[in-house]
């Protein structure tokens, strides 16, 4: 079964436990941020836009998209989001970097907002994340994970050093370690 997708209806979304369950929606995130709706993207990014301030996971990894009156599990193949662009401002431990969704949304990396990088078993690749909201990750795409390795320093770690950034007095390793 594809990630986000439960065979138990009877799973609710705790952000709306008495809302009218109305089953899966045909609606796919790819891993590449694009939304899809019965197999054909969705065109429109007012209406993507409008659908995100709607999604929600769940603390068992579910995807839901939570309305006042409904509410239905959605696929998502990796994170509902991408980092597509970065920038920076201050120096050092000084330093805040911020993330741009492809929605249009910016993102500090900051304590609230971590950064994690799992390695791909497969291709031992890194694959780096940024927290959005409320359990929502972003991809952040490799040219941008590129950018930020320019950015890295070496910082004192137990048993060695660590490869990683600064942002807003947080040090966060991208070396795939926690």
């Amino acid at each position: 079964m594809a990630h986000g997708q439960s065979s138990d209806a009877s799973n609710s979304s705790s952000n709306a436990p008495n809302l009218p369950f109305c089953g899966d929606f045909d609606i796919r995130i790819a891993s590449d941020g694009t939304w899809f709706h019965e197999g054909s993207p969705i065109g429109r990014k007012p209406l993507v836009k409008l659908f995100s301030s709607v999604l929600r996971r769940e603390e068992d990894g579910e995807y839901w998209l939570v309305t006042p009156v409904e509410r239905g599990r959605v696929i998502v193949d990796d994170a509902p989001f991408t980092a597509v662009e970065f920038s920076v401002s201050g120096v050092g431990k000084r330093q805040s970097l911020q993330f741009r969704t492809n929605l249009d949304a910016w993102v500090t990396l900051d304590a609230e907002h971590p950064l994690r990088v799992e390695i791909d078993s497969e291709t031992n690749e890194p694959r780096p994340y940024v927290l959005v909201r409320d359990r929502l990750e972003a991809l952040i795409l490799r040219s941008v994970y590129y950018g930020l390795a320019e950015l890295a320093v070496e910082e004192p770690a137990e048993g060695g050093t660590r490869f990683g950034l600064w942002s807003n007095g947080s040090f966060f390793p991208l070396d795939g370690s926690a």
